[in-house]
């Protein structure tokens, strides 16, 4: 029987779990036995004791859950004593974040682990339900609606009141992608005024079947501006300079502006200029979902709510699907619980290679990263 291993993540700030006792009482039905390591659910609720109601054995250390671990679950990639304790030719999987976390990618290379980077499945048809970047994604967007309303100090909808009107607060979300379109939603059931922006043509119908308003330079290149996987494409200086010149007059009428704009396995594209920071009222907040990447905000900074001379936020808040640690957990565990089928054959650990998913998604195998895109 495969040993599944849930160890508790060690990584800065991060509260999420890689297993909830629901997803470990079906891994367990599916053929898998599972070890938690003690005070792996903690931060997002999750006991051990509810672990192992669910059929779990708990261990005291990583070094224990990972003993006798054919598959190491975890949210983030572990750390170099962690991949070292792991059996030679154990499966990975988690969001290792391999264009930046190299040196984590090299020593699961050297301990001579299968590693799979769940954030490289493919978005495909059969593999939705295994789609992390969508799973958190989509809670980083209503996270970053409420932690922009908290900031802002002000109510979001328009109230009538026998004092007199409260007007609607007005927010711009820049990057149409799953979480833009959350923040959206979330803005709107709030109450507010919600005007969007995306280089990606097709996401114009979807902001206004969400009720919010378009805002883009609509020329040739807008029309082209999207990958076959459905990513933004970086756009060319010339356009950039074209769109914010659009946008800056917008901005500075705007009480919140989030942006969600990301280039996989590049530094986030810088969306808002210092100046058009400058432009923006006293008290309105911009949200950076990007932070982690370099940010979209000028003037941003990691883990830091940085205030301007003109009285605005700037939040360059991490891990904003952290901050629901318990939802985010069980969607993303529920991705992971997917990907396990595709670890089985009869009941028997046999994953295969050649499955279009795991072939995305394996990075190291045989003491070697293997993945094209990360070669070099």
């Amino acid at each position: 029987m495969a040993v599944i291993a849930v160890t508790r993540e060690r990584r800065a700030g991060e509260t999420r779990v890689a297993a909830t006792p629901e997803t470990v009482k079906k891994l367990i039905a599916a053929g898998f036995a599972v070890t938690v390591e003690a005070g792996a659910g903690a931060a997002a609720s999750y006991p051990d004791a509810d672990y192992k109601d669910a059929g779990a054995t708990i261990a005291k250390t990583a070094k224990d859950a990972l003993a006798k671990a054919d598959i190491l679950f975890k949210v983030r990639a572990p750390e170099a004593a962690e991949a070292a304790a792991l059996k030679t030719g154990a499966i990975v999987a988690a969001t290792l974040n391999p264009y930046q976390d190299k040196a984590e990618l090299t020593a699961l290379a050297k301990a001579g682990a299968t590693a799979f980077a769940m954030e490289f499945v493919p978005r495909i048809t059969r593999a939705q339900v295994m789609d992390v970047l969508s799973s958190q994604a989509n809670l980083a967007g209503y996270r970053a609606v409420i932690e922009g309303a908290e900031a802002y100090g002000k109510a979001l909808p328009m109230m009538m009141t026998a004092a007199g009107t409260i007007a609607a607060a007005k927010v711009f979300i820049m990057g149409v992608g799953v979480a833009g379109l959350q923040a959206i939603a979330t803005a709107r059931r709030l109450g507010a005024v919600v005007t969007a922006t995306d280089v990606r043509p097709a996401t114009k119908e979807q902001v206004e079947s969400l009720g919010a308003k378009f805002l883009a330079v609509e020329d040739e290149e807008f029309k082209n501006a999207q990958t076959a996987g459905g990513y933004a494409k970086e756009m060319s200086k010339e356009y950039q300079a074209k769109q914010a010149e659009l946008v800056s007059s917008h901005i500075a009428k705007q009480d919140i502006v989030i942006t969600t704009a990301l280039i996989p396995g590049r530094p986030a594209p810088k969306l808002i200029s210092a100046a058009q920071v400058a432009s923006m009222k006293p008290g309105s907040v911009l949200v950076d979902l990007a932070i982690e990447q370099g940010g979209n905000v000028e003037g941003a900074k990691l883990g830091e709510v940085v205030e301007t001379k003109n009285g605005v936020k700037i939040l360059g808040r991490p891990n904003l699907p952290g901050r629901i640690a318990a939802d985010a957990s069980a969607l993303y565990a529920r991705n992971l619980l997917a990907f396990s089928t595709l670890l089985l054959k009869d009941g028997q650990l046999a994953p295969d290679y050649e499955d279009e998913i795991l072939k995305a998604a394996l990075v190291t195998q045989g003491g070697k990263v293997v993945h094209p895109q990360l070669q070099g």
